[in-house]
């Protein structure tokens, strides 16, 4: 009776098993075509918004600023550019990959993955921030110059200098507090700056 019991139990759960596993095969041969055609749709979006950004003189915001030097330390070829079409090649992947489990059923990883979603809007207003930054760092840079050197003062430089460096503090603070990174340490820190 044991045995027979056992033997029942132990061939319904393979026949289960069998049973989910040939149920999977269809939907994870569609999630891997989702997959493979949102890669190939991520990587010609990327490389679109790329040449856009180029096409727009963008990489010239970076000229002055020493990002070329930055990257180059760091042993990185890349453009301002080609670092956002990057990222948005990743934020399409991650929307494609987010469908490709949805359909597989998994679905702690698909709120996983749309959770990161949610987050990329946050992302580029930091990225707009920070570009608006550097531009109106370099303007008022060149601006406290040229007055400071009218008046006479012989720090010109000190001057320009502690221009944009504020700017750019005030700039990465309110990056750090748009991405959500220690909010209340960031506050502390600029209310005391202030």
């Amino acid at each position: 009776m044991n045995f027979e019991y056992w033997l029942s139990v132990t061939s319904g759960a393979f026949q289960k098993f069998f049973e989910d596993a040939i149920l999977l095969i269809p939907n994870l041969l569609a999630a891997l075509i989702i997959l493979i055609v949102g890669w190939v749709i991520s990587v010609w979006l990327g490389k679109i918004i790329a040449g856009v950004l180029q096409l727009f003189k963008f990489n010239n915001l970076f000229d002055r600023t020493g990002w070329d030097e930055a990257l180059d330390s760091a042993e990185l070829n890349i453009k301002p550019s080609d670092f956002l079409g990057n990222i948005f090649k990743w934020v399409f992947m991650v929307m494609f990959l987010t469908i490709s489990t949805d359909i597989i059923g998994w679905t702690s990883f698909t709120m996983l993955l749309n959770s990161i979603i949610q987050w990329v809007p946050n992302l580029v207003v930091a990225i707009a921030i920070m570009v608006v930054a550097i531009v109106i760092s370099d303007i008022l840079e060149k601006i406290v110059r040229a007055s400071t050197r009218s008046m006479g003062v012989r720090s010109v430089n000190f001057f320009g200098s502690l221009v944009k460096w504020s700017i750019f503090i005030f700039a990465i603070f309110a990056v750090l507090i748009q991405l959500g990174i220690a909010v209340s340490i960031v506050n502390t820190l600029a209310m005391g700056l202030i």
